[in-house]
């Protein structure tokens, strides 16, 4: 898969902005520097990030959570989210450390035996200078069956993608969290709400 970028501009991958609001939340910043503290060097510090957030912000359906959580802020404060969220939560902390971030996103089958239907799921991808390489790193949050891992080389994303089954990768590194799927977090106030209108497309692509 060729990766294209959604900005030529690497400072696009870097900013502050309302959902990945680190320079306005001081607790964002100082895990930023917490982690980048105990971390030996840039892939050590991304490695430990990706980790933090895979593994102390909950998916909020694996803990039948009920609050929806959006910006960077909110998942850190209430220590859940769904795979959107904890990107938002992700790409804040690697932009608080100056490590570009951004956004991708995949066609996947909710649930085959429940809700066989195309979703959109979220992760996302890190520049890393010293190797001039994006990787792609999916925080969502391992569990039975899926064991998501940080690595240099062979992707170890969530979930497999299944092209036989219409799956798919959109093969863009976005900046910015998709607009689409900002308002549908927005939307709703319950997890069960959203779990029933999860986004199906992305309002940065047209005829996705």
């Amino acid at each position: 898969m060729t990766w294209r970028l959604q900005c030529n501009e690497i400072s696009h991958y870097l900013e502050s902005t309302h959902i990945v609001d680190f320079a306005t939340t001081p607790e964002i910043l100082k895990l930023s520097c917490d982690i980048a503290a105990q971390a030996e060097n840039e892939i050590a510090f991304i490695k430990a990030a990706y980790e933090y957030v895979r593994d102390n912000i909950a998916h909020s359906a694996d803990i039948q959570g009920k609050t929806v959580t959006c910006k960077a802020s909110e998942v850190l404060s209430a220590k859940e989210g769904i795979c959107y969220a904890k990107a938002h939560l992700l790409a804040a902390v690697l932009h608080a450390n100056k490590v570009p971030a951004g956004f991708c996103y995949q066609k996947l089958i909710l649930n085959e035996d429940t809700a066989p239907h195309l979703v959109l799921h979220g992760l996302n991808a890190a520049y890393i200078k010293s190797l001039d390489k994006w990787i792609r790193l999916d925080a969502r949050g391992n569990k039975k069956g899926v064991n998501a891992q940080f690595s240099l080389n062979k992707e170890q994303l969530a979930f497999p993608v299944r092209a036989e089954k219409g799956e798919s990768d959109i093969p863009i590194i976005f900046a910015y969290a998709d607009t689409n799927i900002v308002d549908t977090l927005a939307k709703y106030d319950e997890l069960d709400q959203l779990w029933h209108n999860l986004p199906t497309c992305l309002e940065g692509l047209k005829d996705n």
